[in-house]
């Protein structure tokens, strides 16, 4: 039978920054008509690609060819706090008509927004109830939701205006795991093309193929997640045994090229000798010379060019290795004793004390408080003791239609050196570089030491001159993380709000390494089970209903 054509045709795709550096150059590839997992790592440009095919970028050069009209829900969608829930589902002008006209205004212009949709708000209604959200969702903003149910709020939005083609930026992002579970039932229903860029393995397991952008090229693999990583796996060990075996060559050509010329020069020698001791007449030594150097050279090709296609071998087969950048974290040592006390965190019937070096892992439901809690403790470092800080942890948000942050439990930190990386990576601003961003937590630092420490998170050379906002998803949470880790004093306690959003596996791992080796406190909310495992919490709390309790670390 045959195939059905692409859903889209990338055509030596490039975009150039205005700075001059290339986002993405000379891409080609296609997007089948099915579900699409593109990985790849950070900075590799997967969010540029989302933002050329759905048309909010255009290309420096090459073409963008689409099957039909594209959606593309962003990974930056939580910051856009003011947008209402009816905005992102597409329903806004139409319930506004109609509500418009049900109060008595009768104005033509209402009738002709609302045509024949005059269910909009119930069938949106019902649409954000299946999705889980909570009533009275469709009038909310988005700054009022927690981050995971804005995220499903947009993606109801995307199914109800039939895309034919949709693509998600990590859309899985501080859902919890009931969420995570809608999202899939979401994905596995899902009618129409579908290209999903995320870190989330469970998710990429419901793909029907994986494509990865890897060294400025676009590789499809027919396949869910985990069979195109044991490909990736098998290939590189293969790769890694033809480079070792290719250099075992190389070695031997050298030694053997090497004793090559040894033997004709020792055989040179004798010849010169024999001439001038006259053993043998002259022409017939003159003619065996000559033959001599006739065999020399014949031999001194064939040796060389041996060496020759031993390198090329072996040149290839490192190319075929994988030798990526990857984070290096060092955190500084805060200089916090064992069991002083940072921190105290409760729910109006019980207290925890978070002293260093704790892990403390806060779980929970989304919507139940978590980050809330952790901007109560926030707010309350700025006090210069208990008394004040617990007046700060009693203190509403000050947002509109914030709920009561009582409800939520109490937080008051002992410490003012508190690093804070919120969810949304909203504390960096889009006009600085990324160099006077970090400038801004160490000051005495010179411009060679940040470049230096920048570097260890895979900013460098002129990325840092870049502006925040042209970052990607990816660097701009290395930058806050770099900000929060690299301040100086650096920070007793760390409180991280689902700090493996937007992180590729291998720096997760370099996270985990980095915070096990922390000396002062963690405190972390997380919806990653196995980030939750491999972290090793020494307590976990769950937040539920307003109440706190201690449940059993995540399991491996």
């Amino acid at each position: 039978m045959p195939h059905p054509a692409p859903a889209v045709v990338l055509d030596r795709i490039t975009l150039i920054h205005p700075d001059g550096t290339p986002a993405v150059r000379d891409i080609s590839g296609t997007f089948g008509t099915g579900r699409t997992g593109l990985v790849g790592r950070n900075g590799s440009g997967k969010t540029t690609l989302l933002r050329l095919i759905a048309g909010e970028l255009t290309p420096t050069s090459g073409s963008v060819i689409t099957s039909g009209r594209v959606e593309l829900l962003p990974q930056r969608l939580t910051l856009d706090v003011g947008r209402r829930v009816a905005d992102l589902l597409g329903v806004a002008a139409v319930v506004d008509a109609v509500r418009a006209v049900e109060s008595g205004d009768v104005d033509p212009r209402h009738f002709d927004t609302i045509g024949d949709d005059w269910d909009a708000e119930a069938r949106a209604v019902a649409a954000l109830t299946a999705a889980g959200l909570p009533p009275g969702a469709l009038d909310r903003r988005v700054g009022e939701l927690s981050g995971g149910e804005a995220v499903l709020a947009a993606l109801v939005g995307v199914r109800l205006r039939g895309a034919e083609i949709a693509l998600l930026d990590e859309p899985t992002n501080n859902l919890d795991r009931d969420a995570r579970e809608r999202v899939g039932e979401l994905v596995r229903a899902w009618q129409g093309a579908l290209i999903v860029v995320s870190h989330d393995t469970t998710l990429l397991e419901l793909m029907d193929d994986t494509a990865e952008l890897y060294g400025g090229a676009l590789d499809t693999f027919g396949g869910p997640y985990s069979e195109w990583r044991a490909w990736r796996d098998d290939e590189q060990a293969a790769a890694r045994a033809a480079e070792t075996a290719a250099a075992a060559a190389l070695r031997r050509e050298r030694r053997d090229r090497a004793e090559t010329e040894t033997k004709l020069a020792r055989r040179a020698a004798m010849g010169a000798k024999a001439q001038r001791e006259k053993r043998v007449p002259g022409i017939v030594a003159g003619n065996r010379a000559s033959a001599a150097q006739v065999s020399a050279g014949r031999a001194r090709g064939e040796a060389s060019d041996r060496e020759a296609s031993a390198r090329a071998a072996l040149d290839a087969a490192g190319r075929r290795v994988r030798d990526d950048d990857a984070v290096r974290i060092d955190l500084p040592d805060p200089g916090v004793a064992a069991g002083r006390r940072l921190a105290t965190i409760g729910d109006g019937e019980r207290s925890w004390v978070v002293q260093g070096p704790e892990r403390v892992a806060l779980v929970g439901p989304n919507g139940a408080g978590k980050t809330t809690l952790l901007e109560v403790l926030v707010r309350s470092a700025d006090a210069n003791s208990s008394e004040s800080g617990a007046a700060a942890s009693d203190s509403p948000s000050g947002g509109p239609g914030a709920p009561d942050l009582r409800s939520y439990g109490t937080a008051v930190a002992h410490t003012d050196r508190v690093g804070y990386l919120s969810q949304r990576v909203d504390g960096l601003r889009d006009e600085a570089t990324v160099l006077d961003s970090v400038r801004a937590a160490a000051p005495a630092a010179t411009d060679v030491e940040l470049r230096n420490r920048l570097a260890r998170f895979v900013l460098r050379g002129d990325t840092v001159l870049r502006p925040v906002a042209a970052l990607s998803g990816g660097e701009r949470f290395r930058l806050a993380l770099a900000c929060e880790l690299l301040a100086d004093p650096p920070p007793q306690l760390l409180v991280l709000d689902e700090p493996t959003n937007n992180l590729d596996l291998d720096t997760v791992e370099q996270l985990v390494q980095a915070l096990a080796a922390y000396r002062g406190a963690v405190l972390v909310v997380s919806h990653d089970d196995g980030f939750l495992a491999r972290l090793a919490p020494t307590l976990m709390l769950e937040l539920r209903d307003g109440r706190l309790s201690e449940v059993p670390p995540a399991g491996p």
